[in-house]
């Protein structure tokens, strides 16, 4: 039987206690149920391990179920997004028309404040999901580490505050020892899934670890994953 452990996290009162479906099957029950209204959670791992993939299928989730959803992608086009996605059965495209999903490309070269301008957007259209994809791109256009540290905080602080629950990625190297890119994020923020690719011999698994989540009972043991006909799914 895997241990599961509890978090010693303690998430300020007020917050919401509903939880909502992750969209992700499989992943819920190892979770207490989903995650919490209105938290923050970040999907790490190395390049080609599903964060993309995993926020999509977030954001799918909440489409499906009549919420207005917001993905904001600092490393692919938002075609590119469509495109990869339209093999799971997951037609973005027509939720535009109803206003109700919103897909952007921010330029890291170019933003010189990506959270007000988010924020602000996140109200005006009632939006109740975001998904961001990656918070690596801070580190090139901040060049200082204080000051990517300073944005992330402030982003992810922002998310929490006005009560959107949010996904985001970062990206790490696979031999690494660290849980996130920059060393802040994952004590921001109320969750974090780790993504890995495992090879044993000429056979390679993928495998998912809940490693925090704030008030919540978690199963902590790797759980291997696989992609299906409609997306991520848990073993």
């Amino acid at each position: 039987m895997p241990k599961k452990a509890k978090s010693a996290d303690i998430r300020p009162k007020g917050k919401s206690s509903e939880r909502i479906n992750s969209g992700i099957p499989g992943l819920d029950k190892l979770i207490e149920g989903g995650f919490f209204r209105g938290s923050t959670t970040l999907i790490s791992g190395g390049a080609g391990t599903g964060k993309t993939i995993f926020c999509a299928q977030f954001i799918w989730e909440g489409l499906r179920k009549g919420e207005n959803c917001m993905f904001i992608t600092l490393e692919e086009k938002p075609s590119d997004i469509i495109d990869d996605v339209r093999g799971f059965g997951w037609d973005f495209e027509k939720y535009f028309k109803d206003k109700r999903f919103i897909l952007e490309y921010q330029d890291p070269f170019q933003m010189t404040d990506i959270t007000s301008p988010l924020l602000d957007k996140i109200k005006e259209h009632n939006v109740s999901r975001v998904a961001i994809d990656s918070t690596a791109v801070f580190g090139m256009y901040y060049k200082d580490a204080f000051e990517v540290r300073k944005q992330l905080f402030k982003l992810l602080s922002g998310l929490k505050e006005i009560g959107v629950t949010s996904v985001l990625t970062s990206e790490i190297a696979e031999d690494s020892k660290t849980l996130a890119r920059f060393g802040v994020e994952e004590f921001v923020v109320d969750g974090l899934i780790i993504l890995r690719l495992l090879s044993v011999g000429k056979n390679v698994t993928r495998t998912l670890e809940v490693r925090k989540m704030r008030r919540t009972i978690i199963d902590a043991s790797l759980h291997s994953f696989e992609f299906t006909k409609k997306g991520i799914e848990v073993e």
